[in-house]
């Protein structure tokens, strides 16, 4: 049996503070010609629905088109501004090491389940040197949806098309920080291992109905059993 990891991204592997919010406000002028007032709330969330969401708090139409220029966009201003990730961020402690663990055992695929455009997740894990723990082809991202759940089963059938082995939900586990990342692995029917890196603290996290809740990743033993246990049962 093989075993199909799908890691968040932001809080959960990386932090980069303040970026996020800064580069959306400039790409909303760029393609509205107006000042960002209001950002949507962004925890959990993928960047098609912040900014849905952002330019619904603004009476614009989120047409398709509109969309899409602004991901174009986000995408582009992440690029340009690729080098502040490396200064103003940093990857979680014990990040690196289960990632490298886990891509040692043959048994597991390890991709991403974020919110992020694809090309701003692999520049978050790029600054850091993680981009090369994580197979991007059978990942879901912050476009593929407006709602995470879906992107469970999405990433699943690109890994089975890939690996030519179907991972079966029982097979599929998803690794977050918050309850938005519990609600959308269980509702994609993934088992769920919480870390509570994030705003959301381990009470929360197992009230959201988290199979297993971890403080953090300091402990790649724990971190190892914690996703072989959750697959297993």
């Amino acid at each position: 049996m093989r075993t199909l990891v799908l890691w968040d991204v932001d809080h959960t592997l990386v932090r980069v503070r303040g970026l996020s919010a800064e580069i959306y406000a400039t790409v909303f002028r760029e393609v509205t010609g107006r000042t960002l007032e209001h950002l949507a709330d962004m925890a959990g969330k993928t960047d098609r629905a912040i900014i849905t969401e952002t330019l619904r708090l603004h009476r614009i139409t989120p047409t398709e088109s509109l969309l899409t220029s602004f991901g174009d966009a986000l995408a582009a201003g992440f690029a340009d501004r690729e080098n502040e990730i490396g200064r103003r961020g940093a990857p979680l402690p014990g990040a690196r090491e289960a990632l490298s663990a886990l891509a040692d055992r043959p048994e597991v695929v390890q991709s991403l389940l974020t919110g992020n455009l694809a090309p701003i997740a692999l520049g978050k894990l790029s600054a850091f040197d993680l981009h090369t723990f994580v197979d991007f082809e059978v990942g879901a991202f912050g476009f593929d949806d407006l709602r995470r759940p879906p992107m469970v089963g999405l990433a699943r059938e690109r890994a089975t098309e890939k690996y030519g082995h179907p991972f079966a939900p029982a097979d599929t586990v998803v690794i977050g920080d918050t309850p938005h990342d519990v609600l959308a692995g269980h509702e994609g029917g993934a088992r769920v291992v919480a870390v509570a890196t994030g705003a959301s603290d381990e009470a929360t996290l197992r009230a959201a109905g988290a199979e297993l809740v971890l403080a953090d990743l300091r402990d790649t033993a724990a971190v190892i059993r914690a996703v072989l246990e959750a697959s297993a049962r």
